[in-house]
């Protein structure tokens, strides 16, 4: 359960897995300041997945972005961070984090890898510039219906582990670039192994710099159903683990009942 960042209610991020969407279309109204500040201390409160990597992340207007075809949000977060292995993991699990927040208060957002900040938002920071979410409020409708709304493969496209399909269900319903799913999760459902399978050479054009970002994304969802299922969550890093051919390693998760 966290504080919705518009009111004193608390809500479960879980449930919003099932029914959060990505927001094409916004009031381009600015949000109260008041809400802005609670972003922002947001902000400073994300958990990462590597303790040791630099992060940056602004609020910025639309104003301060060059959309080329995209519409206009009245807000992004600008997403910096320092160069180094598992940043871009790094950046998906963390601001997963704000975009199912966002949506639990009523905020519509969207991960948006094409549009770019201006160049006085590029200079305003000493990390590199990786990705924006556009945010504000929606005018379209915020949350699905259904499940069946989702696009997404069959849980037997994604994992091979048994007896596990609700603890894994949140992480098939998790948002990727261009819908591509890149994640496959093996193991036993107590030591989770979160891999990416590598595209072919066509959509590597357009989404290898984004599937790292991806299963950070997945690894998030992953770890919210396994709380809500009263299980803690342990994160490693095995860089001797075998990796199966045409596919990339990136954590196993160690999850043990509570008490």
């Amino acid at each position: 359960m966290v504080t919705s960042l518009t009111s004193e209610v608390e809500v479960d991020i879980y449930d919003v897995i099932f029914k959060r969407k990505s927001i094409r279309k916004y009031d381009n109204s600015p949000l109260d300041e008041g809400v802005l500040n609670r972003i922002s201390e947001e902000l400073n409160n994300l958990t990462p997945l590597y303790d040791d990597i630099k992060t940056d992340v602004k609020i910025i207007s639309g104003d301060d972005v060059k959309l080329r075809s995209m519409k206009q949000a009245p807000h992004y977060l600008a997403i910096f961070s320092e160069n180094k292995e598992g940043y871009l993991t790094n950046l998906g699990f963390m601001l997963q984090q704000m975009d199912l927040l966002f949506s639990a208060s009523g905020i519509g957002s969207c991960w948006q890898g094409i549009p770019s900040p201006k160049g006085h938002v590029l200079k305003s920071s000493d990390l590199n510039f990786i990705i924006l979410i556009a945010f504000g409020m929606p005018t379209e409708p915020l949350h699905r219906e259904d499940t069946s709304e989702f696009k997404r493969k069959s849980l037997e496209n994604i994992t091979d582990i048994e007896d596990a399909d609700e603890l894994l269900e949140p992480v098939r319903l998790a948002p990727s670039a261009i819908n591509s799913q890149p994640w496959f999760f093996t193991g036993t459902k107590d030591m989770i192994l979160a891999y990416s399978n590598k595209p072919n050479f066509l959509k590597a054009v357009f989404v290898n710099k984004y599937i790292p970002i991806d299963v950070g994304i997945a690894i998030y969802h992953l770890k919210v159903s396994a709380e809500h299922f009263k299980k803690t969550t342990k994160i490693m890093f095995n860089k001797n683990e075998t990796t199966p051919k045409g596919c990339n390693y990136y954590a196993t998760l160690k999850l043990d009942s509570e008490g």
